[in-house]
């Protein structure tokens, strides 16, 4: 990649900086799409007649599908491209908010919103062309500014929707709200397809050899990540268990009468023979791409990876994002239930938790750049945990600007730690960056889910606190973290091996 070809510098619209900001901008309305409910859900939950414990299953639905999407999703994009797959991601993103927008019961706004889930994806493609583009020196500040702007979506929702279906006014004005934004989405689709380029002219994109699951490079790892999968299907059982009559009785009191939950017994017991069959025809798949390897000696040292990096990085990613996704969705109401604030000032002051992403994520990105990929991590998750321990002490007392400005610090921290976290994930194995992001991303949302179920069970204290216990233990996780190597080896299509540089 020509240094000369390509500008240096982050503010410009030329080069590489132009891909960079196409690029987060769409991965800005996929969020904005995909958070566009939150802002809104007393509104929805008025208009639409609901139960308290119907609006908190759209929040977990809202989560769901995005554990499996975000993997296929990473092994389309190593596959097909970015450009193709964030054209189509946008295109899909559109027509999801339409057929939210239009629901006319709570069962089409439940299905809606878990099919909504799958947008929740689009943030992998992004981490694989930003990758693409930026050399290892400036790929955390890169990444950072990517997800970091990206992540403002759903804050500018939550500043903004609710205003704006004031505008519209009546009963459904959250619905033109909404599909407003899905317009957006169709409209960028358009731009981003002749905006981009997956790679910088003359530079090669590496694909994995075979597709339908990760290859790996050890016969230790191949039972590794076997093992890790599990987490993943375990969350969407979690899920389908606290929409039946058990689940939503068990999370919200006796006082419910039997019948308040989305799934009937049967269709749960369904649901699990399912992702029992999903976990068997993955597991299928991954000794299939992976068999060569497992009937052969070791590879070449060079051309190995640890998967041990990838389970490292989707611990402190769920923690992170699980935490950040978690904390968005519930925050409006927080402020409306706890404080007695109006909706839309509520919404103001939970965007601002979303809101710090614009320098937690670019900072984080840049400490990684700068001191080392592991230190930086270990300090910013222990200084996210430590402020989720003193969110857990915010009372109705305190006041308002105290809370704010706490809640902001946290926020800082647990974005700057997923910034580093996402530093470090192209520099495991390029050819694999999508399906490598994928898993990490996959995992931001079982802590999300984890979060979510306590939430349903639990004071805002409590769920504050269980936050910060998850992060300390990421921190310990982050004690193993291997830094990466000084070069990366990619085999290129002739058969020759090329040496990337990763300092």
């Amino acid at each position: 990649m020509s240094q000369s070809s390509l500008t240096h510098n982050f503010l410009s619209f030329q080069g590489r900086a132009r891909i960079l900001h196409s690029t987060w901008l769409a991965f800005f309305i996929t969020f904005l799409v995909w958070f566009s409910h939150a802002p809104l859900m007393s509104t929805i939950q008025t208009s639409m007649g609901l139960t308290d414990i119907e609006a908190k299953i759209l929040l977990i639905l809202n989560v769901a599908l995005t554990i499996p999407a975000r993997i296929v999703t990473g092994m389309l994009v190593d596959k097909y491209g970015p450009r193709n797959s964030y054209t189509a991601m946008l295109v899909a993103t559109a027509l999801l908010c339409f057929f939210f927008a239009s629901a006319q019961s709570f069962e089409t706004l439940a299905l809606a919103k878990f099919l909504m889930g799958f947008v929740g994806a689009g943030f992998v493609i992004g981490i694989r062309m930003i990758s693409e583009w930026y050399p290892a020196k400036q790929l955390g500040l890169a990444e950072g500014i990517y997800k970091g702007m990206g992540n403002v979506g759903s804050a500018v929702g939550a500043g903004t929707l609710v205003y704006i279906a004031s505008l519209f006014g009546g009963e459904d004005g959250w619905r033109y709200a909404i599909a407003s934004t899905g317009v957006l989405a169709l409209l960028y689709s358009v731009f981003y397809y002749f905006a981009v380029t997956d790679t910088p002219v003359g530079s090669t994109y590496f694909k994995p050899n075979k597709s339908g699951g990760l290859e790996l490079t050890s016969k230790r790892d191949f039972v590794f990540c076997l093992l890790f999968n599990i987490p993943m299907v375990a969350a969407l059982a979690i899920l389908t268990w606290r929409v039946t009559d058990a689940g939503v009785v068990a999370g919200t009191g006796a006082e419910l009468i039997i019948g308040a939950g989305l799934l009937s017994d049967f269709a749960a017991y369904v649901i699990y023979g399912l992702l029992l069959a999903l976990t068997l025809y993955q597991s299928w798949k991954l000794y299939q791409v992976n068999k060569d390897m497992l009937q052969s000696p070791p590879m070449d040292e060079i051309l190995q990876y640890k998967f041990k990096q990838v389970a490292i990085l989707s611990i402190g990613y769920a923690v992170t994002f699980g935490a950040e996704l978690s904390v968005i969705s519930m925050l409006a109401q927080y402020f409306e239930s706890q404080f007695l604030v109006a909706a839309a000032a509520a919404g103001i002051f939970g965007a601002c938790f979303a809101a710090v992403d614009v320098f937690s994520c670019p900072s984080g990105g840049m400490f990684s750049d700068k001191f080392g990929r592991k230190l930086p991590l270990i300090f910013l998750l222990s200084g996210a945990s430590l402020g989720f321990f003193v969110m857990s002490l915010i009372t109705p007392a305190w006041p308002l600007a105290a809370v704010v400005a706490t809640m902001m610090i946290c926020s800082f921290f647990l974005g700057s730690a997923a910034g580093c976290i996402f530093a470090v994930v192209p520099l495991v194995k390029r050819k694999l960056t999508g399906q490598i992001a994928g898993t990490v991303g996959a995992y931001g949302n079982v802590g999300a889910v984890v979060f979510l179920l306590v939430f349903s069970f639990v004071s805002p204290s409590v769920f504050f606190a269980t936050i910060g216990a998850g992060v300390a233990f990421a921190v310990c996780c982050s004690l193993f973290l291997d830094e990466p190597k000084s070069t990366m080896a990619e085999v290129m299509p002739d058969g020759t091996v090329q040496m990337i540089e990763v300092h």
